[in-house]
């Protein structure tokens, strides 16, 4: 975890965000996951400060925020680059060539898992699982989906990035970087959820063939009642 006593690009308003937040949630420490996402966008990762400032405002103690922070792979402990690139390799994607595309990454910006190259640009991650089965293999940039990828579509996509190209996501928006995409997880309601193609044929195919033949989930049957207490 960064050493970082306090994030460094604390906004004035940051009360005001937090408030804004947490003022979503029936219980208050269910506002734990987006406030990191909101420090994390502020500072490319989740300092020991921002934990601090997270248990203060909700609470709680710092063990209990770090475990959340700790818990979950998308909050990191150093630094992330101006974009994050998530290679799945789990089986569906390995077997379609992820493990592929994601040697191709390495190699060419000379950086392992959950490592960032020395300018800063770009943070490379092994990813278990994109939940996007159907357009294996996927890559991720700042979180936004990249589909069909091949090793030389995946450079493509890097070799545009650095260059300063616009690069428009498989089913979303037009990439950005990560830290603003780590405030659309803060603040989901940015206008963007319209952007691109959320979904596509060959991911509604199970549901195109249920109607065309048909078919339907059975009914659950009730269950036998709860004794009386």
């Amino acid at each position: 975890m960064s050493e970082t006593s306090v994030p460094a690009n604390l906004p004035a308003d940051l009360t005001e965000q937090m408030d804004r937040i947490v003022e979503r949630y029936p219980n208050s420490r269910s506002a734990v996951m987006p406030l990191l996402h909101l420090m994390q966008s502020l500072d490319g990762d989740v300092s020991i400060g921002a934990i601090g400032v997270i248990a203060d405002r909700l609470g709680l103690t710092t063990a209990e925020v770090s475990a959340v922070s700790t818990f979950y792979t998308m909050y990191k402990r150093r630094r992330v680059g101006t974009h994050h690139i998530g290679v799945c390799t789990n089986t569906l994607c390995a077997v379609l060539g992820g493990d592929a595309v994601y040697e191709a990454l390495r190699e060419r910006l000379g950086v392992g898992h959950n490592e960032s190259t020395p300018d800063g640009m770009f943070h490379l991650e092994r990813i278990e699982c994109q939940a996007a089965c159907t357009h294996a293999p996927v890559m991720t940039v700042d979180w936004e989906f990249m589909d069909d990828q091949t090793p030389a579509s995946a450079i493509e996509v890097i070799d545009r990035l650095a260059a300063g190209e616009t690069v428009d996501s498989t089913r979303g928006p037009q990439i950005r970087d990560f830290e603003a995409t780590e405030r659309t997880l803060a603040f989901p309601d940015d206008g963007l959820a319209a952007a691109g193609t959320p979904v596509d044929a060959r991911m509604l195919a199970g549901l195109t063939i249920a109607r065309e033949r048909n078919m339907s989930a059975p009914t659950p049957t009730a269950g036998p009642e709860e004794p009386a207490s």
